[in-house]
């Protein structure tokens, strides 16, 4: 698949360098071209022997990365910066596409821990789907921090990755063709509201992680 992610923040870059282990084609968009870190990614994915960017992945503007993601658009941008994000990359490059939203709502103007910006009768997916009406939101990716995001690794097994949106396909698209390929259990919650379940719990994860100092955690559903 071709896949525009919009923000090169470390989500994004771990994200890309997952979905290009599957043999992806990736483009990540970013505001600043020449930040160190975007440079040292692209390079790290530079054809052997070459200056030239690997035909698999490369970087580009916001809006670059949203045509260039045919089949589906990532957004891993800090919440402070996702509606202006969104603006720059331009809801018509996203119509009819599906869109992981892996973002979560958090203030960090009182400081760390961060504080929800919104919840309860809204979320970020929501505002998100509603600032891209013709694109098909899926909420995935918030509840775990980047290192785990691709082949999570627990002796428990698996870890469960809840997912929520309004299109079925779109949540089996991205079921089928990242999340299982990566390693997860994928749970199905049910339309977009359902992000107003999963944001909370992504402040139970950061909330742990402050508590102990380490992000080696993630949440699995267990059945009987």
């Amino acid at each position: 698949m071709k896949i525009g992610i919009i923000g090169s923040g470390d989500v994004g870059r771990r994200l890309a360098d997952g979905l290009l282990q599957l043999g992806h084609q990736v483009k990540v968009g970013t505001r600043d071209t020449s930040k160190k870190e975007v440079i040292e990614w692209s390079g790290k994915h530079r054809k052997k022997g070459g200056e030239k960017e690997s035909d698999n992945a490369s970087i580009g503007s916001f809006a670059e990365a949203a045509s260039f993601g045919e089949d589906l658009v990532v957004l891993s941008t800090s919440w402070s910066g996702t509606a202006n994000a969104l603006q720059m990359a331009g809801p018509s490059n996203m119509t009819d596409k599906v869109v992981i939203d892996t973002t979560n709502p958090l203030d960090f103007s009182q400081g760390l821990p961060p504080r929800m910006a919104v919840g309860h009768t809204d979320s970020a997916a929501e505002i998100n789907q509603r600032s891209l009406p013709g694109s098909k939101v899926v909420k995935a990716f918030n509840i775990i921090g980047n290192p785990h995001m691709v082949h999570p690794d627990f002796p428990g097994g698996p870890p469960t990755m809840f997912i929520c949106g309004n299109d079925e396909k779109a949540k089996k698209m991205v079921t089928e063709s990242i999340l299982t390929p990566f390693g997860w259990e994928t749970i199905d919650i049910g339309g977009i509201e359902g992000a107003r379940l999963l944001e909370p719990l992504a402040m139970l994860w950061i909330t742990h992680y402050f508590r102990t100092g380490t992000g080696n955690h993630a949440f699995k559903f267990l059945r009987k």
